[in-house]
């Protein structure tokens, strides 16, 4: 299926490792012209290095996106140097998962600040440039969290259950403007980000963290936990014009782990 990426801007945030790496390179072998942004230079030169290796070109933008104004300049850099943006993948930031005997404010505080801003100050300029040209599509890479209360996990769960609510209401503001908008919420996934949310289960159940992994696995209707491979061939499909009457979605992708109507 010609998913008619050829050629498009597609800028994707925390593109350097996990699930926006994926992403990154699934809209290469699609076509598209790829710029990654993220906070560390170091992640960035590798997976530009991966990438080329791999016979791709890829531009590369470091900026502490819960900054609005390093967002913005990120954001002028990119298209300075690729073009106006046609998709906008957000996958940058993630709240740090912590037992919930062990919150306190600053927890609630530092995860809107490293999941809902480093979205959203990317996003206002973004979108508003988007509407102005009257196309482009966005897809915000949260997670189930939002969805599905964790006692692990509930000062990042609400600054996702904040970005499902943006996501839908941009989508309706910006549908007339030729705009989608659209989410997915992955679960547990494959990625370096893992292995700190299973030590946080693992404090909170005290039992060894090869236990809290091998359970989480057997849970699973699908038998196994996601690949970053898996959330990016949805998000690649959402971006694109085969999707061109999908908005406002969240779309969850957790194998099936909790049964839900939506």
């Amino acid at each position: 299926m010609d998913l008619h990426l050829s050629g498009k801007h597609v800028l994707v945030t925390g593109g350097s490792r996990g699930i926006g790496l994926a992403c990154a390179r699934a809209f290469l072998l699609e076509g598209a012209r790829v710029s990654i942004a993220g906070r560390t230079p170091a992640h960035l030169d590798a997976a530009a290095a991966t990438l080329v290796a791999e016979g791709h070109a890829v531009g590369t933008h470091a900026a502490d996106l819960g900054d609005p104004e390093a967002a913005l300049g990120m954001v002028n850099a990119a298209e300075a140097a690729g073009g106006p943006i046609d998709i906008l993948v957000n996958s940058a930031g993630a709240a740090r998962r912590t037992p919930f005997d062990e919150l306190q404010p600053q927890n609630w505080q530092d995860a809107m600040q490293a999941k809902f801003f480093t979205y959203v100050n990317v996003m206002s300029p973004v979108i508003k440039r988007m509407g102005e040209r009257g196309t482009g599509a966005i897809v915000n890479v949260i997670g189930m969290g939002g969805k599905v209360a964790s006692p692990t996990h509930l000062a990042g769960g609400a600054a996702n259950a904040a970005l499902m609510l943006a996501t839908a209401g941009l989508a309706a503001a910006y549908g007339p403007r030729g705009v989608r908008v659209n989410a997915v919420n992955p679960a547990l996934t494959l990625t370096d980000r893992l292995a700190e949310g299973i030590a946080a289960d693992a404090r909170l159940r005290k039992i060894p963290e090869a236990e809290v992994l091998r359970d989480a696995e057997a849970r699973m209707p699908l038998g196994r936990l996601a690949r970053p491979e898996d959330i990016a061939n949805a998000v690649v499909f959402l971006a694109s014009a085969r999707a061109g009457y999908v908005s406002g979605t969240i779309v969850s992708m957790d194998g099936a782990a909790t049964p839900m109507v939506v």
